[in-house]
């Protein structure tokens, strides 16, 4: 699968999840850190990945743009480690693979998975 990591996610994720076989990059090794979310987005769709972030405006902007991708991994957690979110972002990959791919919104909880096909019309 091709991800897009953002900022507050380590880089040592990308690497975890390139050693699995996913094209995984992160902003930080593109010497992106400061690009706008509105760019990361289209950086995003351009190169056709999914995001990887826990940042809650890329959800918010897919929704008013009414965008069909890229689909956003989000996560949700007071506590966690790298370690711990490579793990649950492997399994999240397996699990979900197929709607990540189809265009969705995965909000990862500490006791559940939310997902949301994308476009969003309200």
């Amino acid at each position: 699968m091709k991800l897009l990591l953002d900022m507050g996610t380590s880089p040592r994720t990308a690497r975890f999840l390139r050693q699995q076989g996913h094209d995984a990059v992160h902003l930080w090794e593109e010497g992106l850190e400061r690009l706008p979310d509105v760019e990361i987005v289209r950086k995003a769709m351009h190169e056709g990945r999914s995001i990887v972030t826990f940042d809650l405006d890329f959800p918010r902007l897919l929704a008013l743009e009414r965008l069909a991708n890229p689909s956003v991994i989000l996560f949700r957690l007071r506590e966690f480690t790298t370690d711990e979110i490579n793990d649950l972002l492997l399994g999240i990959l397996l699990r979900y693979g197929e709607k990540i791919e189809q265009g969705a919104i995965l909000v990862v909880e500490p006791e559940r998975v939310r997902v949301r096909t994308l476009p969003i019309w309200q």
